[in-house]
C-alpha cells in the first residue's frame, strides 16, 4: 500500500542518547550516572504540601501560563536573584519543564530559515529544538579543558546574522560557568548584531566557589533581548514534576504564552501549588544545596583521582567529563555500552554533545546519594582490568 512519507522534520532525529543510556543501565543493572536525576527525594516541606494539595481544589486546569500563586512566588524569588522587579502578570510563562520552556522560546523568537548560534558541546535537545522550529544552527566550539570560546570565531558566527544565541550557563554537559568577561563579550555582540539570547539556567544554584553565576538578563541592557529559561527540577530534586518557566519582557511573554496554550495547555496544577513552598525557601536552603553538591563533587573527584581516571573539574552543575583516551577505544558509544555491561556504571558518550568529531570524552553525573557514588566508584576501580584495550 502506497502512503505519504512521514515528516522530513523528524526523519533526521535519533532517539535521545541520554535516555537511551538509561535504558542500557537498566538492562545491565548498572548504576545510572547517565541521565541527570537524583536518587533522593524533594524537600520534605514540599512533599508535605503535596499531600495536602491532593485533598484540596487543585485538580483542574490552572491558568494556561501558570497558576497565579506559583507565578507570584517565582517572581519574588527571581526578582531578588536577578536584581530587578519581575512582574508575575506580564513577564513569566510557566511551562512543562525547561525542555518545553526552551522549545517555546525558540518558537517565539525564530522563523523557519532563521539562524541560531549554539555553543558546542551542547545539551542534545538544542539541536532538536532548532530543527523543530525550522532554524538553522550555527555551532561555535568551546575548547577543552576550560571550555572557553574564541572571540573571533564567535563574532564570525554573529556576522552570519543569526536571530538568537542559546546560552547554557552553568553548562550541561561540561560544567562550565561562563565568566562575567565572557558574558559581557556575548552581550556586546548581541547588542551590535541585534540578536536575542535564550538562556538555559537550570543549574543556577549549583555553582562551585570561587565561581559566580551571573544571570545574563541582569547585564546592562540585556533584559530586553533575553528569554531566561529555567526549571525547578534540579534545584528541588524534582525532575519528574516538569515545572519550568520563561522570564522575559512583557512583549515577548505575550507571544510566548500562545505556544504552550496549544501544546500542553499548562503545567500540572497540583504540582505548581505544592512547589510554591520551595520557591519561598530562605537563603539557607540554597547554601545547604550548594554545600551538599560541593561535597558530592569532591567525593567523586577524589575517587576518580585514586582510580587514575582523567577528568575536567566542573565549575557548576553536577556533571563531569571523563577523558577515556587511555582505554584504547575508537568509539565512545561502544565504551559506554561496555562500561555499563562489564563495570556496572552508566555514562553518556561525549560525541552526543559535540558538533565536532569527539570520541574521547564521556559524561557522568554525581546527583546521587553518597552511598550510591561510593558504590559507583567501587565498581570503577575495576575499569582498567575489565574494559581497557591494550
Amino acid at each position: 500500500m502506497r502512503m505519504w512519507a512521514l515528516s522530513d522534520r523528524t526523519m533526521t532525529f535519533t532517539d535521545s542518547v541520554i535516555r537511551r543510556m538509561t535504558r542500557v543501565s537498566l538492562k545491565y543493572d548498572a548504576i545510572n550516572l547517565s541521565q541527570g536525576f537524583p536518587d533522593f527525594n524533594p524537600p520534605e516541606a514540599i512533599l508535605s504540601r503535596l499531600a495536602e494539595v491532593t485533598r484540596e481544589d487543585f485538580h483542574q486546569y490552572s491558568i494556561t501560563w501558570g497558576a497565579r500563586n506559583f507565578r507570584e512566588a517565582l517572581a519574588e524569588k527571581q526578582s531578588r536573584l536577578m536584581g530587578r522587579t519581575i512582574s508575575p502578570e506580564d513577564e513569566i510563562v510557566v511551562t512543562c519543564g525547561s525542555t518545553e520552556a526552551m522549545m517555546v522560546a525558540m518558537m517565539t523568537v525564530v522563523n523557519p530559515g532563521d539562524s541560531v548560534i549554539i555553543f558546542s558541546p551542547f545539551y542534545e535537545n538544542y539541536g532538536a529544538d532548532a530543527i523543530l522550529s525550522g532554524a538553522v544552527p550555527i555551532y561555535v566550539p568551546l575548547y577543552p579543558p576550560d571550555f572557553r570560546f574564541s572571540v573571533d570565531e564567535l563574532e564570525a558566527a554573529f556576522k552570519k546574522r543569526p536571530k538568537a544565541l542559546i546560552l547554557c550557563n552553568p553548562s550541561n554537559p561540561s560544567g562550565k560557568v561562563f565568566t562575567l568577561e565572557e558574558l559581557e563579550t556575548i552581550a556586546d555582540l548581541a547588542e551590535k548584531y541585534d540578536v536575542y539570547i535564550i538562556t538555559d539556567e537550570v543549574y543556577e544554584h549549583i555553582v562551585y566557589e570561587p565561581n559566580k553565576h551571573v544571570y545574563f538578563a541582569s547585564l546592562p541592557g540585556m533584559f530586553e533581548r533575553t528569554l531566561s529559561c529555567s526549571s525547578l527540577s534540579k534545584t528541588y530534586s524534582m525532575t519528574g514534576w516538569r515545572l519550568g518557566y520563561i522570564i522575559a519582557p512583557g512583549r515577548i511573554i505575550d507571544m510566548a504564552r500562545k505556544v504552550p496554550d496549544f501544546l500542553t495547555v499548562g503545567a500540572a496544577a497540583p504540582l505548581q501549588e505544592a512547589a510554591v513552598v520551595g520557591l519561598r525557601f530562605g537563603g539557607d536552603y540554597y547554601s545547604d544545596l550548594l554545600r551538599a553538591y560541593t561535597g558530592k563533587r569532591d567525593l567523586f573527584m577524589k575517587g576518580l583521582d585514586d582510580i587514575g581516571i582523567s577528568y575536567t573539574k566542573p565549575d557548576g552543575a553536577y556533571y563531569i567529563m571523563l577523558d577515556i583516551s587511555k582505554f584504547g577505544y575508537e568509539n565512545d558509544v561502544q565504551f559506554c555500552e561496555d562500561l555499563a555491561e562489564m563495570v556496572g556504571v552508566g555514562a553518556v558518550p561525549g560525541s552526543s554533545f559535540f558538533r565536532e568529531e569527539v570520541n574521547h570524552l564521556i559524561r557522568l553525573h554525581f546527583a546521587k546519594k553518597d552511598e550510591t557514588l561510593c558504590e559507583a566508584l567501587n565498581r570503577l576501580e575495576h575499569i582498567w582490568t575489565k574494559i581497557a584495550r591494550r
